[in-house]
């Protein structure tokens, strides 16, 4: 069975670093698309970044441009994300997805209703 956890969330100053982690077992990463999605209270959940399967292609939103990094690493079955410079308004549940590489483009990929498998979540919150 598919399955995806995310770790590595908490409470962070604005400014402040954190790194998640997205663990998947029961399948081989190294074959699928991932991303990380996020929902903030009140609000839908929207796209933060994704990944191709084979690491060389990344989309990331505007939000998070320059500030936010994916990565993989698929030996170990993870996929990171490393939030620098952490803002309130990145507070959110963040979620890991994981598909097959069913469309041509990484940004067309990145989006809700592409990912069939999902984690559970991970809360961040950036408030001093």
């Amino acid at each position: 069975q598919l399955q995806l956890v995310e770790s590595g969330g908490g409470l962070v100053q604005p400014g402040g670093s954190l790194r998640l982690s997205c663990a998947a077992s029961g399948f081989t990463l190294a074959n699928y698309v991932i991303a990380w999605f996020r929902q903030a209270p009140g609000k839908e959940r929207e796209g933060v970044s994704c990944i191709s399967s084979t690491g060389l292609t990344t989309y990331y939103a505007d939000s998070v441009k320059g500030r936010f990094t994916i990565s993989r690493d698929n030996a170990k079955n993870t996929v990171y994300l490393q939030m620098n410079s952490l803002k309130p308004e990145d507070t959110a549940i963040y979620y890991c997805a994981a598909d097959l590489p069913r469309i041509t483009t990484i940004r067309a990929m990145c989006v809700i209703p592409n990912f069939r498998s999902w984690g559970q979540g991970t809360q961040v919150t950036v408030s001093s």
